[in-house]
């Protein structure tokens, strides 16, 4: 009796555990949950199953090779102040299907399943030269710090400067699980509507990846939230009013700076260097013969002069 009783609790419990187990993740819209027993999941590469964890944020990497599967299979995905330090950089090149570890970071060699390589920081942004599968990436380079210009929307009432880092701050930790102690500095303009915040964190720390933050936010701003929610964004409220961003630029600096050199830039890149190279030279040269023909003049007067 004793026996049968406890298959029956036990049989009840699991049927519970199934019925408890979500079928949306909270943090990516594009999960799927099932069980038993429950697990989450995203679709990757030629329809793997991508294991994450619905309670955090996705890492980037699991995300970007989410939207290249999206993208192959005609599903939808997205659409297409100054730097903080001399080595920062910006991702210019677009997104890519990455190759990942388990833990969701990026490799840090990367070539996209061709022959051209490169080597990316810990935001999966590159920051070498590309070159070919001889390339050598030592190890992934941390990003410690990421700035944030944010461009917001016209408002009503002008914005308290003293408590906008404070909104700021509650507002990545809300939405992001960032702690507020990684807001350092937040800046702002009024006349361009334009913040800019400064989120650091110690070098060598490795108990929070910032990539994901900054990836959440540019996506929210762009009006393409990951999350499953679609019904808010980044939207910070300071003394009651709310700001909505429009604009969003975001610099990465890694603990080691970059290697980019001249020799693989862009052919739109050379030819404007190249122009302005030929336009300088071209003037040089106008300031050349000018002056040499003013000699010449000055010395043509002088032996008239002589002969008379």
């Amino acid at each position: 009796m004793k026996m049968w009783i406890f298959a029956v609790l036990a049989a009840l419990a699991v049927g519970a555990s199934a019925q408890s187990c979500p079928s949306t993740c909270a943090t990516m819209k594009w999960g799927v949950c099932d069980g038993p027993p429950c697990s989450c999941y995203l679709l990757v590469d030629n329809g793997t199953k991508q294991p994450i964890d619905c309670t955090a944020l996705v890492p980037k990497c699991f995300l970007m090779k989410a939207e290249m599967y999206r993208a192959r299979n005609g599903l939808s995905t997205r659409s297409i102040a100054g730097k903080p330090h001399e080595t920062a950089i910006v991702d210019n090149d677009g997104i890519y299907d990455p190759v990942c570890e388990n833990d969701g970071k990026f490799k840090a060699k990367q070539c996209n399943g061709t022959d051209v390589c490169w080597c990316v920081n810990s935001a999966g942004v590159r920051r070498t030269d590309k070159g070919d599968q001889t390339l050598q990436c030592e190890k992934l380079v941390e990003t410690y710090w990421v700035r944030l210009q944010l461009t917001h929307t016209k408002v009503n009432a002008n914005v308290n400067k003293n408590n906008l880092k404070t909104a700021i701050a509650n507002e990545l930790n809300s939405r992001y699980q960032l702690s507020p102690s990684l807001v350092k500095d937040v800046q702002y303009d009024p006349d361009a509507r334009m913040i800019v915040v400064d989120v650091n964190k110690t070098i060598g720390d490795r108990s929070y990846d910032l990539s994901k933050m900054a990836y959440y936010m540019e996506k929210d701003v762009k009006v393409l939230p990951l999350f499953y929610d679609q019904t808010r964004n980044f939207t910070p409220s300071v003394d009651g009013q709310t700001l909505a961003m429009e604009k969003i630029i975001v610099y990465y600096v890694d603990e080691e700076p970059p290697t980019m050199t001249m020799k693989y830039l862009t052919g739109g890149i050379i030819a404007v260097i190249v122009v302005v190279v030929l336009a300088v030279i071209a003037g040089l040269l106008a300031v050349f013969f000018f002056h040499k023909r003013q000699r010449k003049y000055k010395k043509t007067q002088q032996r008239e002069l002589e002969q008379m």
